[in-house]
């Protein structure tokens, strides 16, 4: 049993560094302009959701530290991490934090709610004063600690010039705060601790809520982190045994594996035999057996007893790192959808400031009161923050990354999934991906009980692969003791109970048979006696047939694209009903072809596996391979789909367009919000606190959007048959 090979990345040598700063779309676009600025970086990237920046620095670049200087500089600190290390502690940290402030702000806000209610009541004079000094001794350290979240980022983003969402958050609760603690002093009527306390204390609780759901979104990237062996047992070559660090392990290792323990790196049995849960690649959780001379792949459990393996591969370059590695690239395409969103980012924290700057004036120019229009202002700094429109996109992509990983499928780039969600046609090729490149008996001739034990006999002793699918068909309980010749080229030649007999190709069996039958497939003989033909289909892949049907259904047709002569592609093409078929062509012909389609605006989908469809995997406008395929195949493919099933293909387009039009979704949700909180908030009928839950409540709502993709698929993106652990 073959282990699925590694999957090859498209990717030049790259630099993964962990960015615990980045909050938003707007750090986001900060990140990559100050880093593609450098004349040592080649293209940057920077991950919203995993927080990580993935770098590629020019060729004989100096080295790393002017990166890393101008991340200091921009007020996002980098350190560098294993591209495989999806790790979530520090995430896990944050969330911790976030709550413990959620409670010290709700803490202080119902305090601060309880002064507020004695001065509405008609507290006035001395008494008056006094609840409003005892607010600002609860809410003033309440907001610093609380608030700490949005001070600390907007600073980071002032210091360098720069502005990101959380000066605005920033801005209007110290503005909130400055002002009560001004009318405190003076002696004023109104203060607004309830305002900010509350406003800080619905802010956290947006935020909170947001990173859960971020957390939910990626949970089929952190259920990998789960299958990742920390350690590896490695038998030295004096027979002994000692406990490394998988990092440290190499290829040419042999590890012990015990019953119970997971498959920390690819390997190869080279001593015993167990039962495996090879969910992670099959989906399936029923135990495969495997012996010596199997490969495993990193992440598989190991069920029933210990075997030795060599390693395959470094753990960096494991099945399980690579397949890590896919889903952090999930969010990192940039498609059309993405550029919008990082335009929009971009520009928005400016502009709010103008808006905010031009409703003070506005009312201070119609009402003459500078705390009123104070008090307006901090409601359009708070309610305009774009991180609705932030997280259309990104949050949509983690989430049907995670969709496609259950059903074993792995995205190498994150605009795959919006070209996928456009395509017009499927370019399918033949050997290898339609079928399995193993050759099926149609029908069986009518054999007499003698031909059936000689054909079986013949056919037994023969490695071709039409002679074993000849073995394969016929249910003979045994084979008659013979003495076989292989012709290479020819066929097989026997004696059997005294006569000759030949099996394989038509003119050399003629050569002994009374006549010759006309037709296709090998040809069998007794001498002297009649000819008997097996034609031979191509075995289809699993659900091809179910692949092109559901296809057609999406308004999909499909076309073949093979090397392969006329005839059999045209069978293939019958057996599957397909709308066309181009044969006997060449990787440069299939190059040819699809760009002609692409000077027609049509785009193709095409799917291969061959070291010939490489180019033309490239080619196309998406591609997608079978995890089987070869390793130049995989590399230049979109998507790559881990199970034989051809219906990985009409799931992984499914999948595709429902992200679409949740993604327009999210869109419009978040410019729906603006079109309606804005003007309001403006006109001074949104207080801060409506406005911090409003644009709280946006923010949730497009990430809930976004989770529709498939929320049981998200919440266990990773089957459970993959954690199941042997009982002790």
């Amino acid at each position: 049993m073959p282990a699925t090979a590694a999957i090859s990345s498209t990717r030049s040598e790259t630099v993964t560094l962990s960015a615990p700063t980045i909050r938003c779309g707007g750090c986001v676009a900060t990140i990559e302009r100050a880093l593609a600025a450098l004349p040592d970086v080649e293209s940057v990237r920077a991950n919203l959701t995993l927080r990580r920046i993935v770098v590629t620095p020019v060729p004989n670049s100096p080295g790393l530290m002017g990166i890393f200087a101008e991340l200091e500089r921009i007020g996002h600190p980098a350190t560098p991490i294993d591209a495989a290390d999806l790790s979530v502690e520090a995430g896990d940290r944050t969330g911790q934090a976030l709550l413990r402030a959620v409670a010290v702000a709700g803490f202080g806000a119902m305090n601060v709610m309880l002064m507020s209610v004695a001065v509405w009541s008609g507290a006035t004079g001395t008494t008056r004063e006094t609840f409003h000094l005892i607010s600002a001794l609860i809410a003033v350290p309440i907001v610093a600690y609380a608030g700490r979240f949005f001070f600390v980022s907007a600073w980071a983003a002032l210091r360098r010039g720069g502005v990101n969402m959380d000066v605005p958050i920033a801005l209007a609760i110290a503005l909130a705060t400055g002002l009560s603690l001004y009318e405190t002093v003076r002696g004023g009527e109104q203060v607004f601790f309830d305002a900010a306390v509350t406003l800080t204390f619905f802010l956290l609780i947006g935020r909170w809520l947001d990173h859960r759901m971020r957390d939910r979104a990626r949970s089929a990237m952190t259920g990998l982190v789960r299958l990742a062996v920390r350690e590896a047992v490695e038998i030295t070559p004096s027979g002994g045994q000692r406990t490394i660090a998988v990092d440290a392990v190499v290829p040419g290792m042999v590890l012990r594996i015990a019953a119970g323990e997971r498959i920390p790196v690819d390997v190869r049995i080279v001593s015993g035999a167990t039962d495996l849960d090879r969910a992670l690649v099959t989906g399936e959780s029923s135990p495969v057996s495997v012996r010596t001379g199997c490969e495993i792949e990193a992440g598989a459990l190991n069920l029933t007893g210990p075997i030795d393996a060599v390693v395959l591969r470094p753990v960096s370059e494991s099945f399980l790192a690579q397949m890590m590695g896919m889903l952090a690239t999930a969010e990192e395409g940039r498609g059309r959808y993405v550029r919008i969103a990082d335009r929009a980012a971009r520009l928005y924290a400016p502009l709010i400031h103008l808006l905010a700057l031009a409703t003070f004036i506005g009312w201070m120019a119609v009402t003459g009161d500078w705390q009123q229009a104070a008090f307006i202002a901090i409601s359009v700094l708070i309610v305009t923050c774009p991180c609705a429109l932030a997280l259309a996109v990104p949050v949509a992509h983690v989430v049907a990354a995670g969709r496609l990983m259950a059903e074993g499928i792995l995205m190498k780039d994150g605009s795959a999934l919006e070209r996928l969600a456009n395509i017009d046609l499927v370019a399918w090729d033949k050997t290898g991906t339609l079928t399995t490149g193993e050759p099926a008996i149609r029908v069986l001739p009518k054999l007499d009980a003698a031909s059936q034990v000689a054909v079986a006999s013949l056919a037994a002793r023969s490695a071709h692969p039409a002679a074993r699918a000849i073995a394969s068909r016929l249910a003979v309980p045994g084979t008659a003791p013979v003495d076989v010749a292989e012709r290479p080229g020819f066929g097989v030649e026997g004696v059997i109970d005294g006569r000759r007999a030949r099996l394989g190709r038509e003119s050399w069996v003629g050569e002994i048979a009374a006549d010759v039958m006309t037709g296709d497939g090998p040809a069998f003989a007794f001498e002297g006696g009649e000819m008997l033909r097996f034609p031979l289909d191509e075995k289809l892949r699993d659900g091809a047939v179910d692949s092109v049907s559901d296809l057609a259904l999406m308004n999909l047709p499909g076309e073949i694209l093979s090397g392969d002569a006329a005839p059999a592609v045209a069978q293939v093409q019958g057996l599957l009903g397909l709308r066309g078929a181009q044969s006997a062509m060449s990787p440069a012909d299939k190059i040819a072809w699809l760009d002609d389609l692409r000077a027609q605006g049509i785009r193709v989908l095409m799917v291969g596996d061959g070291m010939n469809d490489t180019a033309a995997l490239a080619t196309a406008h998406v591609s997608m391979s079978p995890a089987s395929a070869s390793e130049a195949g995989r590399a230049a493919a979109d998507l790559v789909f881990l199970r034989d099933d051809l219906r990985a293909v009409p799931q992984a387009v499914g999948v595709a367009r429902r992200t679409g039009h949740i993604v327009r979704q999210n869109f419009g949700l978040a410019i729906l919000y603006n079109c309606i909180a804005v003007p309001l908030a403006v006109a001074g009928l949104v207080t801060p606190l409506i406005a911090a839950i409003a644009m709280s409540a946006s923010s949730i709502a497009v990430v809930a959007n976004s989770l529709r993709l498939n929320p049981r698929a998200v919440a266990n993106a990773v089957p459970d048959a993959m954690f199941r652990e042997v009982p002790a």
